[in-house]
């Protein structure tokens, strides 16, 4: 497992029960605090993690004859880690990516980074409603993993189901990947309705709109509508929305409470990659034509090139349409 944050730490957790799990982490006290106490206080509180992880912060010792190598990085350092992990990582292992963000300025999908990356290895994505906090406590959730190669997918599946994480597979591997990014712009959408103090019926109406602007995109790049109406699309758009476990929410919550975009990123300490992502998303829908208004509001804002109230009066005055227009 290379990256020790919540969901990495989560991950390892789920996958420690089918044996021992290398767990890689940049910082030196998080692997002190993991191999000594079994806690990763900093991303999990208390919650206590098995004693088959064993974490470390060399590359090159925890990528030692994987079979499995899964990336929960970040998207603005994605790219960099998996070209350090191509040069231990073995042939033929699988690598699966657990970050929904796009790549900064290509805009490429994490799957495709690791292909270009890592060729001699096999590529799988996990997504899907999954907040951290609530698998790592063993409440049941269920998510997707998907892969051109079947054997692939079963093989990332028998790695981390457990009894209340149960997980299907999918061979639409970008329209699970334009799922896991786009929601985040959304959930940013929905968390400032929240925070100007609008109820149940505006954030429905961003989810359901947010919705058909990811199913849009997701077809426009060879996805299969269907995809969206599953776990990698509306089920973590409608979890991430309603929660506010997710950063992405917390962040359009401030915004629609009127705090600036650069005052919430230096508070925070683990990435929203929906504020990244909002003009890589928009950039890619401009690209082939997909109209997405309320994802160009929602990058607009995190941009801080307009406020979220004059974005909330922009996306009310659009002209009237059809609705399946």
């Amino acid at each position: 497992m290379i990256g020790a944050g919540s969901w990495g730490t989560t991950m390892a957790a789920l996958a420690a029960a089918q044996g021992e799990v290398a767990l890689w982490a940049r910082k030196p006290e998080v692997v002190r605090e993991i191999n000594s106490d079994h806690r990763n206080s900093q991303y999990l509180g208390d919650h206590e993690l098995p004693p088959s992880i064993h974490a470390d912060d060399d590359l090159s010792r925890v990528c030692a004859g994987a079979d499995v190598i899964a990336m929960a990085i970040p998207a603005k350092g994605f790219a960099e880690i998996a070209e350090t992990v191509a040069a231990y990582a073995k042939d033929d292992s699988i690598v699966v990516s657990l970050t929904k963000g796009l790549e900064p300025v290509s805009g490429r999908r994490m799957s495709e980074v690791l292909r270009a990356a890592i060729p001699h290895c096999r590529v799988a994505v996990l997504s899907g409603p999954n907040l951290a906090s609530e698998i790592i406590a063993g409440q049941p959730a269920a998510s997707v993993v998907a892969s051109t190669d079947e054997s692939v997918a079963r093989e990332v599946v028998a790695t981390f189901s457990t009894p209340f994480f149960r997980l299907y597979t999918n061979d639409d591997v970008v329209g699970c990947e334009i799922g896991g990014v786009v929601k985040n712009v959304i959930a940013i959408g929905a968390g400032i309705a929240q925070g100007f103090g609008f109820g149940d019926n505006a954030k429905a109406a961003v989810i359901t709109r947010g919705l058909a602007e990811m199913t849009r995109l997701g077809a426009a790049l060879g996805a299969r509508p269907e995809t969206f109406s599953g776990l990698a699309g509306i089920g973590d758009l409608v979890a991430t929305c309603a929660s506010m476990q997710s950063r992405n929410t917390q962040v359009g919550v401030r915004l629609g409470r009127g705090e600036s975009p650069a005052a919430i990123e230096q508070s925070m300490k683990m990435v929203a990659e929906g504020v990244r992502a909002s003009s890589l998303v928009v950039e890619l829908a401009r690209l082939r034509g997909v109209e997405m208004p309320i994802s160009e509001q929602v990058a607009l804002v995190c941009q801080g090139r307009k406020s979220a109230g004059d974005a909330l009066v922009d996306l009310l005055s659009r002209r009237s349409k059809a609705e399946f227009a």
